[in-house]
């Protein structure tokens, strides 16, 4: 029986955080598979209702825990600050957890975030924010920094910077990113993380995070006394809604789907639609296909399909495909995909 321990020092905390489809839940698996990382517990929001991520963490075991309310910026302080209270009793009950990693999710602005992780005494008391990893992908990033505010302040709050699949860009592009993020940053160096291979170094670090460390924007990002608790975006609290243009959803299949048909309608959606397909992120049950596999889409761009071990204990065997577009109705989604599946179940 596990016995009663006090949290004699404060369990550091990690931010993992950057844009949709940046690979951070590829750079966990390859974590979390280094001795340097044992005992780590893992909180991964998800924007949306239904979460995959935490299914496709392979390492974790019960130390995986789902933060799942939506916008991680809007509406997940009271549920962090509960979860790592939860995590907390669990330590001194007698379980060794000897850090935290928090992944966001890609939509989300970290700063609300870190003013919990810095303000909130109830966390406080057993937690203290070690630092920000911020991942950017090296084929979409300079893209993404134009378009997209909650990755320029990701960018901005890092203490270290990992860039991702940088064997997708040429190397003009890559220059120009990597001088975007000098701009947004210069105190942190990027570090190549091709394949979501990285030192455990650069996800763990040293230290704690100190706002002075960063900018006079962050800094008046993250003064706590100007923070009255409200977003500064008029974000909707729905939790599939992260504005007017942005929609989740996820599409659910009992019945084992073609992958001739799925792929082919796929190719057809990210060649016609590909701006506004910000994410696709789906564990399959296929037709002839014993194992699930994971597909993973930004945009114009889809990796190839991984073949996972076996399917999540206590998950029903099922596809489940979850969407994250702008300005692209679900309808036209939903109705394409059934057309396509069911033309290729007919032939």
């Amino acid at each position: 029986m596990a016995t009663s321990m006090a949290i004699e020092s404060p369990i550091p905390v990690t931010v993992l955080t950057g844009f949709l489809g940046a690979g951070k839940t590829t750079l966990l698996n390859h974590l979390l598979r280094q001795p340097e990382m044992a005992a780590t517990a893992v909180m991964i929001n998800e924007f949306g209702e239904i979460g995959l991520d935490h299914l496709l963490v392979e390492a974790l075991e019960e130390d995986a825990i789902l933060l799942q309310a939506g916008c991680l910026c809007c509406t997940i302080r009271g549920d962090l600050s509960a979860a790592l209270q939860r995590l907390a009793a669990r330590v001194e009950a007698g379980q060794e957890v000897r850090r935290v990693v928090l992944e966001t999710t890609g939509l989300a602005d970290p700063v609300p975030i870190l003013q919990t992780l810095l303000a909130d005494p109830a966390i406080g008391r057993h937690f203290t924010l070690a630092g920000v990893v911020t991942l950017v992908d090296a084929a979409n990033g300079l893209a993404t920094l134009d378009s997209q505010s909650e990755a320029v302040r990701q960018v901005a709050v890092a203490d270290r910077l990992l860039v991702s699949k940088p064997d997708l860009a040429d190397a003009a592009m890559l220059e120009a990113l990597l001088a975007r993020l000098a701009q947004l940053n210069p105190g942190a160096v990027p570090v190549l993380a091709a394949n979501g291979a990285a030192p455990v170094e650069a996800l763990l670090g040293e230290g704690r995070f100190d706002p002075a460390d960063h900018g006079e924007a962050v800094r008046g990002w993250l003064d706590a006394s100007a923070w009255n608790g409200h977003h500064h975006h008029h974000h909707h609290h729905d939790p599939n809604r992260h504005d007017a243009s942005i929609e989740a959803f996820c599409l659910t299949f009992d019945r084992p789907l073609p992958w001739q048909g799925l792929a082919t309608w796929l190719e057809m959606l990210t060649a016609t639609r590909g701006a506004s397909v910000l994410r696709v992120k789906g564990i399959l049950d296929l037709e002839g296909q014993e194992k699930p596999v994971a597909i993973h889409g930004v945009q114009h761009v889809w990796h190839s399909p991984t073949l996972l071990s076996g399917w999540p204990e206590g998950e029903p065997r099922r596809s489940r495909i979850v969407f994250i577009l702008r300005d692209l109705p679900r309808a036209v989604v939903e109705d394409g995909l059934a057309a396509f599946v069911q033309a290729a179940r007919a032939s």
